[in-house]
């Protein structure tokens, strides 16, 4: 057993850092302020190869697998909760839903511009009606011809307002229930693809959410994403992978947070002493520092799992819960140690917590993850 990170994964490590604190890091202040969708950062992701770092190389992708990219997910996100969803739901859902389903031409067409960020991608699974039960949908998609006829409204879709590409699941049988499923990939500029109410969110606001309304959205039959039906299978292999980028998002908020938390322990003086020195302090300091460690090695297993083309549902699940529990609980006792300051926005923890929230709640809340964990526990024992 190593835990030694590879030297490809360390240069993964600090090359990602080092772009995240140039570029991204004295912009995260102002993109949270604004709401606005930071494109020139994305942009510059998507040179460096953050935008499609499973992808392989002659669809334009990096193809470094699931660890590296968790390694890049986490340093984006140590500095900027935004970026971090823009580069996770981009890589994990949109694109991963077509390497996992897509044929051969589906991933010649679509994946070099995805990979390279020359068009963002969006995943829209999630209804106003249906969250958690995803099967309970009623977007519908009804055949005629040669091509499909999809109507319905999705609800909380990250990257939509900006994305080129898009994933849609619907109803092809509902009769069916979960085994009458399909999905289909639609590009922006089909007439029947309406971009609905954008959300103005708590945190990670950066990262731009809406509805996305279909309306006969006309899509030709060559552009079923997998097979006929196999839209619920796939999509919940979708969200194992996204589990684990979600999971990476967590650790870096919390490995961000705790970096501010030291800092501020040790320039911090009360009763003539650094607050870093009380006995209070550094108990809050070991709990992060510990809980922190424990999330990141529970992700780099999910991801070391995946990368083999191993089984890896229950561990994508066990890193996404801690770690986003983790994060919460991270980014709150760093506003603690920060005490006054670190209720106000000159400082980045208020501001780490509001977006450490979303890992809680993003490809399935911390309830869905504690269901899967017991099923897949019931039957292992």
């Amino acid at each position: 057993m190593d835990f030694k990170l590879t030297p490809e994964q360390e240069m993964t490590r600090k090359s990602v850092r080092e772009f995240a604190e140039k570029e991204i890091k004295p912009i995260a202040a102002e993109v949270d302020r604004t709401g606005e969708f930071p494109a020139k950062t994305v942009a510059k992701m998507g040179e460096m190869g953050l935008m499609g770092m499973q992808v392989p190389p002659e669809y334009e992708g990096t193809g470094a697998g699931a660890v590296n990219y968790a390694i890049a997910v986490e340093e984006v996100s140590r500095v900027c909760g935004s970026h971090g969803l823009i580069m996770a739901s981009h890589n994990s859902l949109c694109v991963g839903n077509i390497l996992i389903a897509a044929n051969e031409a589906q991933k010649r067409k679509y994946l070099p511009d995805l990979a390279t960020s020359r068009k963002m991608g969006a995943w829209a699974l999630t209804e106003p009606g249906s969250g958690s039960d995803a099967a309970g949908m009623t977007t519908m998609a009804v055949k005629q011809g040669n091509e499909w006829v999809l109507n319905g409204i999705k609800n909380f879709i990250t990257n939509a307002p900006v994305a080129g590409t898009f994933v849609i699941v619907a109803n092809t049988e509902p009769e069916k229930g979960n085994h009458g499923i399909s999905a289909f990939i639609v590009s922006k500029q089909n007439p029947g693809l309406k971009i609905g109410k954008i959300e103005d969110k708590f945190g990670v606001r950066g990262s731009a959410t809406s509805q996305v309304i279909l309306e006969d959205c006309h899509v030709p039959n060559e552009d079923m994403l997998g097979g006929y039906n196999e839209g619920f299978v796939n999509s919940l292999k979708t969200l194992d992978g996204g589990r684990v980028s979600i999971a990476a998002m967590a650790v870096g908020i919390a490995q961000g947070a705790l970096e501010e938390a030291v800092r501020y322990a040790k320039e911090r003086k009360q009763f003539g002493r650094p607050i870093g020195d009380f006995q209070g302090i550094q108990w809050h300091l070991a709990d992060m520092a510990l809980q922190v460690d424990a999330s990141r090695l529970l992700t780099y297993r999910a991801a070391w799992l995946e990368d083999q083309g191993r089984p890896f549902k229950t561990e994508a699940a066990m890193a996404k819960l801690y770690a986003s529990e983790t994060s919460m609980m991270v980014c709150n006792k760093a506003i603690q140690v920060h005490g006054g300051y670190g209720y106000v926005s000159d400082y980045p923890v208020e501001r780490m917590l509001r977006d450490a929230k979303l890992t809680e709640i993003g490809e399935g809340t911390s309830e869905m993850q504690r269901l899967v964990i017991a099923r897949e526990t019931l039957k292992s024992i």
